[in-house]
């Protein structure tokens, strides 16, 4: 019975993505007869956006270029993932803890963007609603998290910790604590030595 719990948080968080999916009827009158207006670059996904969205590898590279200047951490996960759901609530609190030292948060779903309507966003915003995301646009897992590590395993959750300049400062594999994560991310923020 070890099991009973976990099993039923992923029911549980999966009846409620299902429920949330459920009450979608399309768009609002009000949106569906507004102007496809200000629609700079179709190809271009926003560094600020909120809502899942999905991106290919070379826009999830230039959203990643777009953050240099920030420590950044990339967390790759999976709404089927449930370790992943135990970790995004802490990464959420600590990007806002260290928001103030320039640290910002993305995630990555490995989930097919064919979800992201009926699973992914209705599952993001009913958990962590603070979670910028963005969903895999590509047939294969392994090309999307590539743009950062060529090396990756497939294994979730997968976090990446990129410094100012974009590169891999750490790559951590499970799941780790609040603090396990302020620890890496503050060495990453903050280095010794640093003035």
């Amino acid at each position: 019975m070890r099991h009973a719990p976990v099993l039923t948080l992923a029911v549980g968080l999966l009846c409620g993505a299902l429920a949330a999916s459920a009450g979608a009827a399309g768009p609002s009158p009000q949106a569906a007869s507004k102007p496809a207006q200000d629609v700079a670059d179709k190809t271009a996904i926003s560094p600020a956006a909120i809502a899942a969205a999905p991106a290919t590898p070379d826009q999830f590279r230039q959203l990643l270029t777009q953050q240099r200047g920030s420590v950044v951490i990339l967390n790759v996960w999976g709404t089927w993932c449930v370790p992943c759901l135990r970790e995004i609530p802490e990464l959420v609190k600590l990007q806002r803890d260290l928001a103030d030292k320039g640290v910002a948060l993305i995630g990555l779903s490995m989930d097919e963007a064919s979800s992201i309507g009926p699973m992914v966003e209705p599952f993001r915003q009913k958990y962590f609603p603070a979670f910028r995301t963005y969903v895999r646009n590509s047939p294969d897992m392994d090309s999307m998290v590539s743009v950062v590590d060529s090396a990756w395993n497939e294994i979730l959750p997968t976090t990446y910790i990129l410094d100012r300049q974009g590169r891999v400062a750490r790559k951590i594999q499970g799941v780790k604590t609040y603090d396990e994560f302020r620890t890496m991310v503050l060495a990453v923020a903050e280095p010794a030595g640093a003035s």
